[in-house]
């Protein structure tokens, strides 16, 4: 059998979507001037499906209860993103005196003091998030997209009601030949850890911080916790990070995982694992408060703030989705195929309420997806296993393909190449000692089927592999193209001809 037979044969066995549900016929107009989209919600999903919409020639209405951007780029994913890119600069300081570079005045390997102002750092967190709303909005307006503010709901599969829009009036009543759902999800409170914006958070509230807490416990150690907790680490708060489970970031590469929680512990993050908390209160009040986490063991963990990062639940609760005929799963999430239909005739889904897959990225791809399969422009079915992830750790952490753990439990023939960052001379350079490369490849085809890259600003590096992910290139097919030396991507061809040798 020749290389693309057995790349197809590999494309269907590894297929890991769940099957389509039972859908309704399409619903498309055949003028496209006078299809009218509403779109629920204004987060990446919805706003980059009302551009192709408006590119097609529709008439699109978003409806927003938060602001343009929706929670991504208000609450979410811009700002949260800033704060950690504030937080690495200083990570970068600490490898000031091993580079040889110190504040004038101190002696030679002395690590200079730096502190943060979190009033100043949270002030410009939420700036730099207004002011992408405010980009993502004059854009929408220069195409005449409306823009209506409110809460939206479901009046059947065609209508679309929105009470007290543009803060204030009567419901606004908004027909629809289309409608695109892209409500999001909100952060999951536990009864027993309420939080009050003070002293216990979620991470949207988390920016109402001035002062760096004395001591914070992260309760979560899945991606928002980690985030998090490297974050407020870095900026020199000490942090307890509480994981259920028995290392942080128990879904991702466990080489990966592995190596994170190594370097948390090594700045003197205390990582408590297989540590379930049942409770939180806050005792006392005023500047003395002081926050206790009780764990089902019965220990209980005290600290000055609390950051509850477990997990998020979808905003699809009480819009009249399943009066609409939309079906719902046991978790709340909408039931969708790979252009985006739901089970409603007419009505599509995007983002993370569908719990496809929790990326932005992810989401900006089914609205768009969706508007073009709705207006019958060209569209390709979505690919999960070509979506690429980050996770903004220091060193960050990027994935694409297929994971070794499923790989593993597919019963998949595939070969491991992995390589240390430390010995890319770009890093040594750079003083970077904490990192890899790792590629998963078919031994026989050849055939790239994912990967996995630890390294600062691996969100960047990530992208050959994703290319060779998306096109089925080979790792010779990645060996055999030039890189730039010194560089960390130098890495990357690497690890490809590493699997060359291994497969002669």
């Amino acid at each position: 059998m020749d290389y693309w037979g057995v790349a197809e044969i590999l494309r269907h066995v590894t297929q890991t979507s769940p099957p389509a549900p039972a859908l309704a016929p399409d619903s498309s107009s055949t003028d496209l001037q006078t299809t009218r989209i509403v779109i629920l919600g204004g987060g990446p999903g919805g706003y980059e499906a009302a551009l192709v919409a408006r590119r097609l020639g529709a008439d699109v209405t978003i409806v927003e209860r938060q602001g343009v951007g929706g929670a991504a780029v208000l609450t979410d994913v811009v700002p949260s993103k800033t704060l950690i890119a504030t937080a690495e600069w200083m990570t970068v300081a600490e490898t000031g005196a091993e580079l040889g570079i110190r504040v004038g005045g101190m002696p030679a390997g002395a690590v200079p003091r730096l502190d943060v102002d979190l009033a100043a750092v949270n002030t410009r967190v939420m700036a730099l998030a207004a002011a992408q709303s405010a980009d993502i909005r004059a854009r929408l307006e220069r195409e005449n997209i409306r823009i209506v503010l409110g809460e939206g709901r479901l009046d059947g599969p065609a209508r679309v009601i929105v009470d007290s829009p543009d803060g204030g009036g009567g419901p606004l009543v908004l027909d629809a030949d289309v409608i695109l759902v892209s409500t999001g999800a909100t952060p999951r409170i536990l009864d027993t850890a309420v939080p009050d914006g003070e002293r216990i958070f979620t991470w949207t509230q988390i920016y109402n911080l001035t002062e760096l807490p004395e001591k914070l416990i992260v309760v979560g150690s899945g991606v928002t916790g980690a985030e998090f907790a490297g974050a407020y680490n870095a900026l020199g708060c000490e942090v307890v990070l509480i994981s259920s489970r028995d290392r942080v970031l128990p879904g991702e590469d466990a080489d990966a995982a592995n190596l994170i929680e190594e370097v948390f512990k090594g700045r003197g993050m205390t990582v408590r694992s297989r540590s379930r908390a049942e409770s939180a209160r806050v005792i006392g009040s005023g500047a003395g408060a002081r926050v206790e986490v009780t764990l089902s063991d019965g220990s209980v963990v005290e600290g000055s703030h609390l950051l509850m990062a477990v997990g998020s639940i979808p905003s699809t609760s009480g819009i009249g989705l399943e009066e609409a005929g939309v079906r719902l799963t046991a978790s709340g999430h909408i039931e969708v195929d790979k252009v985006s239909r739901t089970s409603a005739r007419g009505v599509y889904a995007a983002g993370d309420c569908t719990g496809v897959f929790p990326l932005a990225s992810v989401a900006a791809m089914q609205g768009r997806v969706a508007m073009s399969h709705a207006l019958g422009d060209a569209v390709a079915p979505i690919k999960l296993r070509t979506v690429a992830a980050n996770i903004f750790t220091a060193p960050e952490i990027a994935t694409v393909g297929y994971s070794e753990k499923k790989l593993i439990e597919q019963g998949s023939k595939y070969l491991t190449t992995i390589l240390p960052l430390s010995r890319n001379p770009r890093a040594k350079m750079l003083g970077i000692r904490d990192g890899f490369v790792k590629m998963f490849s078919h031994p026989d085809a050849g055939v790239v089927l994912g990967g996995v890259v630890v390294a600062p600003r691996a969100s960047e590096l990530i992208f050959p592999i994703t290319l060779a992910v998306e096109h089925r290139l080979t790792a010779d097919d990645v060996a055999e193209a030039f890189t730039v030396y010194p560089s960390l991507s130098g890495s990357i061809g690497e690890v490809a001809r590493m699997s060359h040798h291994l497969t002669e």
